[in-house]
């Protein structure tokens, strides 16, 4: 018996879910018929391969792409995007339309590469079919909302005539990572296609079926299949060859990696937007509802076993509450069902690799042997698949225990209690990210004023992320070290354009006109400057 099985033996928590008798395998869902259709799709010249987290086995072997066929799948994008451009915004905007049903109609197949890919629970890979929904339908319907011209009050009010054009950028170069292959991968080009761009896509190797799946879809929906190009390989290789070609750059992923994203696109002028890591905090105020908290806090922390930027690794709890909520959350944690079955039915399901596993072993044993309590899990579980880790309570965390400040990206949160509000607030915001926070309260006011007090890109209201990310109306994004820019609402598309002002000067030029001298017109123009205003003009 081995030592993660002795545990769990002892302490009954995290049981396996059961797969459902006739389940389905890795070998059912990655046929050598599929590989062959959605790698139809790669500039690719050498091999590489994939493989499930949940056995560590290879699912697939794929191209890959040298620097030389980055430079081909820019060339092929940038030649089908100055037709793609030309096509009427609400055609581009029907093929999203198109693509929502088929997403919707189809699901069945996304979430098996998904699990297969990520080694996440069903519901969770679920969560990204229902992000990419909402964003498909949302851009679908508001595009030419967004991007019609837009007249504005001109220099000389009926003299000058102003609009305001947005015109695409290009080709989109967009580094998607591994741990939302479908939602972080798609769903961030939905927005960049519809403007009338071309995107050249380097999605983790890993994970990258998922995103071929969903640019196959597309195609099917109407998207010409050049204007959406795919190049595989190892990010140092092929991830500055995008940077170096592309006329924007899309990038998610690691704070450290995304410095250098931003400073390869700033030696070429082109624009960047990034959304890095988090160290995300939830409060839990003295009046908040202990048992919705506490299921809430579930969710929060261990949705795809933590490894989503916007999931919660700082828990703070009022004193007054703390006892009974750590009871509750603890007996949930430790319920929790892990399990492989590509089937609805685990609560959670693996880390997607050694790396991460890794991490995690290394900031619950150091966090444990300077003194911190383990409330619930610490340990791998091997018996279920080689990258399992239980999801950790640990209580008593201190500086400088790396869990601390370190972002885990796994399925481990640190339990703080306090008492002053103010303090706590302080230190929530006392972390070089602002990417999510959550706060709990009865009261609606209150966690208002707090929420507005919290410097983070959004702020849940009890719940962990779900509500702010899926109000795509909204935007999405990180302060300080946690990213530039924002994805949804009007900056998640407008970003993927150029302001263009034409303005039409009539009657008379913005000159001495008329047998005006110098001295006549510049009393001319104060006059009016002067009026405008006490008109309130604009």
């Amino acid at each position: 018996m081995t030592e993660s099985q002795a545990t769990q033996e002892k302490t009954g928590t995290n049981p396996t879910a059961a797969a459902p008798e006739g389940a389905r395998t890795a070998a059912d869902v990655v046929t050598p018929e599929l590989i062959a259709q959605l790698t139809r799709g790669v500039v690719g010249s050498g091999r590489t391969a994939n493989h499930t987290p949940f056995t560590g086995e290879k699912l697939a072997d794929l191209p890959e792409s040298t620097p030389e066929d980055v430079a081909t799948a820019f060339e092929r994008a940038r030649a089908a995007q100055e037709v793609w451009a030309k096509t009427p915004v609400r055609k581009r905007a029907a093929v999203l339309l198109r693509f929502h049903d088929l997403v919707l109609a189809r699901q069945a197949e996304v979430l098996d590469l998904i699990q297969l890919e990520t080694g996440k629970a069903r519901l969770h890979a679920h969560e990204e079919v229902q992000a990419v929904a909402v964003a498909s339908r949302h851009y679908g319907r508001k595009a030419p909302a967004y991007l019609k011209p837009r007249r504005h009050t001109g220099a000389v009010p009926t003299l000058t005539k102003v609009t305001e054009l947005r015109q695409p950028r290009g080709v989109v170069g967009q580094i998607a990572p591994w741990n939302y292959p479908l939602e972080l991968s798609v769903g961030d080009a939905l927005p960049a296609f519809v403007a009338g761009n071309a995107v050249v896509m380097k999605p983790d190797t890993e994970t990258c079926l998922t995103a071929l799946w969903a640019r196959d879809l597309l195609v099917e929906a109407g998207l010409p299949a050049e204007v959406f190009q795919v190049v595989l390989g190892e990010g140092p290789v092929v991830g500055p060859e995008l940077v170096k070609h592309a006329d924007y750059v899309s990038f998610t992923g690691s704070t450290r990696t995304g410095r250098e994203v931003a400073q390869g696109a700033a030696a070429r002028l082109v624009g960047v937007s990034l959304e890095l890591g988090g160290k995300n905090a939830m409060l839990v105020l003295k009046d908040a509802d202990v048992e919705k908290a506490a299921a809430g806090a579930v969710r929060a922390c261990f949705s795809s076993a933590g490894q989503l930027c916007i999931s919660i690794e700082r828990l703070y709890v009022h004193e007054s509450i703390a006892d009974a909520f750590l009871e509750r959350f603890a007996a949930r944690t430790k319920a929790m069902r892990l399990g492989t079955s590509l089937a609805y039915g685990a609560d959670m399901g693996s880390l997607v690799g050694e790396r991460q596993l890794t991490t995690v072993t290394r900031h619950v044993e150091e966090a444990v042997a300077k003194g911190a309590t383990l409330v619930a899990g610490g340990v791998a579980r091997p018996d279920i698949g080689p990258y399992f880790f239980e999801p950790t309570i640990l209580d008593g965390v201190e500086a400088p225990m790396s869990v601390c400040t370190e972002e885990t990206f796994g399925p481990v949160v640190s339990i703080y209690r306090f008492t002053d509000e103010d303090e706590v607030i302080a230190q929530a915001n006392a972390t070089p990210y602002g990417l999510n926070s959550s706060v709990w309260t009865k009261d609606a006011r209150r966690g208002h004023e707090v929420a507005a007090r919290l410097r983070t890109g959004t702020v849940n209201i009890n719940e962990g992320y779900a509500p702010a990310y899926g109000s795509v109306q909204s935007p999405m994004g990180g302060m300080k070290q946690s990213g530039l820019g924002r994805r949804h609402g009007s900056e998640g598309i407008l970003k993927y354009t150029e302001a263009q002002t034409v303005a039409h000067q009539r009657v008379m030029p913005m000159a001495p006109s008329f047998g005006m001298d110098d001295a006549a017109y510049a009393k001319f123009m104060t006059t009016s400057l002067s009026l405008m205003k006490k008109l309130r003009l604009k």
